[in-house]
């Protein structure tokens, strides 16, 4: 009896450390190698939401300028949110033609490559978007 009960709790435990080791590689996982697949640079049309649009306009930051940092920026996977549902979220940062370091978050939907918002990294400008 002693020695089944041992197997017993041995089993238990095994059990629970498997799956202890499985939530945590579900929640915790930030390899970028395994989200930059998801992330699909060609997806059209470009859809740009008010407040982008706005910061656009404050940051002097042009559609063209957008669509170039997209196809060639690289992803900032410590500011992207790789794993939101419904629509992840990335953050793609770049030099523009007029040499503005920027930052533009992108989230790849089914309608089509949302900019949610885009930043100047090495200026401050001044803006009212809400």
């Amino acid at each position: 009896m002693n020695r089944k009960r041992r197997v017993g709790y041995l089993l238990l435990l095994l059990i629970c450390g498997v799956s202890v080791l499985l939530w945590f590689s579900n929640h915790f996982s930030n390899d970028p190698s395994e989200n930059a697949t998801t992330f699909d640079r060609s997806l059209t049309p470009l859809i740009f939401t008010r407040h982008a649009r706005c910061r656009m306009e404050c940051r002097h930051i042009d559609e063209a300028e957008v669509q170039e940092i997209l196809k060639g920026g690289a992803i900032n996977f410590e500011k992207s949110e790789p794993n939101v549902k419904p629509d992840p979220k990335f953050a793609v940062e770049g030099i523009t033609g007029d040499n503005q370091q920027v930052r533009i978050i992108f989230a790849p939907t089914r309608r089509g490559m949302v900019v949610i918002t885009c930043i100047d990294l090495n200026q401050e400008w001044q803006c009212n978007c809400r």
